[in-house]
């Protein structure tokens, strides 16, 4: 961690001052540490407070935290190779560290003051589910919210928590200005909510995604927002509305490239029964670690491409169209189902012992990512969405965030 050590000046926000450059040095240092802490992070279910520690002291929750708070407002692409750098190392701190991030994209959906009084610290934490499922009740100043979230990846350890709700007014659900339900996002301390302990799952077990309730909490409105309304702070990051998705392939990256790592040294002096033969020279798994390096280079290309196309367009303060909007929400749908695909062909490769949980990181790997593509970013099932966008269907309901 020399970058932090030798940072002497602070900000407002009480964090070391850290350049892209460090934060790359740094998510690169805990490499070595991170994979060393696989097995006791998944069976704790969470990130340990001693993770959790080196991950904030080494900037990674600050990304997307903006220049005008002395954060370094990473690039989406810059984001993403962070995550898939982490990934390589550890999944679950790659999925909590890409969920984590948001805190700076949120804070820039709501008024400055009322962003810097949620986030007095650049490396503060943001868990959550925001899709709609609970209900928050107009009052006189904000709301009063009710509801069970699912789905909050890192709050265990998170700082600030967000929650999707249907704003209702009078007991009735309240519309939009084109018809639709009101969705907003409340944010609150994460200690204002009960976490339960729900996070029994196939994969991405380190990660605490655990569910989560509460009953009658009042949230100010100034710190509530829309996605479909415009954010506060301008800047790329904030053009559009779907900055928290596409570094979600950062995880999917990271782990594969692992894998096929993992997989030229386990077949080294791996030898087949009977016959004898080294596996390296077999081949099948020469067509297999050629096929798995085919995918995911094709996988990745398509992502940076994507996100490059999307970026240099808000940056002109220009919104994409809507064929580029189709490739970042396919691009991560490609990224998720091609890693999961090298994973699954590679440890058929292997054979036996790459079912032996303590013995490979195979078997991890196959159960991480079989948990990914259940993420609305991996599902196959959103191909449905994007192509009625493409062919202009006549009943086109599509994600807000598409």
């Amino acid at each position: 961690m020399a970058a932090i050590a030798s940072s002497s000046k602070r900000d407002f926000l009480q964090g070391p001052s850290m350049s892209v450059s460090d934060i790359y040095t740094n998510a690169r240092a805990l490499s070595g540490y991170l994979r060393g802490k696989a097995a006791e992070i998944d069976e704790a279910r969470r990130l340990p407070a001693e993770v959790v520690a080196r991950v904030r002291e080494a900037g990674l929750f600050r990304l997307t935290m903006p220049k005008i708070w002395g954060g370094p407002e990473f690039s989406t692409i810059e984001q993403v190779e962070v995550i898939e750098e982490l990934s390589r190392a550890n999944s679950a701190v790659g999925w909590c560290v890409m969920i984590g991030c948001d805190s700076g994209i949120y804070s820039g959906y709501i008024d400055d003051d009322a962003g810097r009084k949620l986030y007095p610290r650049l490396d503060m934490c943001t868990a959550g589910w925001v899709w709609p499922a609970g209900r928050a009740e107009r009052v006189d100043g904000g709301y009063r919210v009710s509801g069970q979230w699912m789905f909050g990846s890192g709050i265990t350890h998170a700082d600030v928590v967000s929650a999707g709700c249907i704003v209702h007014e009078n007991g009735t659900p309240a519309r939009d200005a084109a018809g639709a339900p009101n969705w907003r996002i409340m944010l609150a301390p994460a200690s204002a909510y009960e976490i339960q302990d729900t996070w029994h799952t196939t994969g991405l077990r380190g990660t605490g995604s655990n569910d989560y309730r509460v009953a009658d909490l009042f949230i100010p409105e100034q710190n509530s927002f829309s996605f479909v309304e415009p954010a506060k702070r301008d800047g790329p990051l904030w053009r559009r509305n779907n900055a928290i998705l596409p570094k979600g392939a950062g995880v999917p990256l990271g782990v594969a490239r692992s894998t096929i790592d993992l997989f030229k040294e386990v077949i080294q002096g791996k030898v087949e029964a009977p016959s004898g033969r080294l596996y390296k020279n077999l081949g099948r798994v020469q067509s297999a670690i050629a096929d798995a390096e085919m995918l995911l280079g094709a996988a990745r290309s398509y992502t940076f491409a994507s996100i490059e196309r999307q970026w240099k367009r808000l940056e002109k303060s220009e919104q994409p169209t809507m064929q580029e909007r189709a490739d970042i929400w396919l691009s991560n749908i490609n990224v998720c189902q091609s890693s999961r695909q090298i994973i699954r062909m590679l440890f058929d490769a292997v054979g036996g012992s790459a079912i032996y949980s303590r013995k490979s990181a195979l078997d991890r790997a196959l159960r991480d990512a079989e948990t990914w593509c259940q993420h609305i970013i991996g599902q196959r099932r959103t191909l449905e969405m994007v192509g009625a966008m493409l062919l202009k269907a006549d009943d086109v309901r599509v994600s807000p965030l598409l």
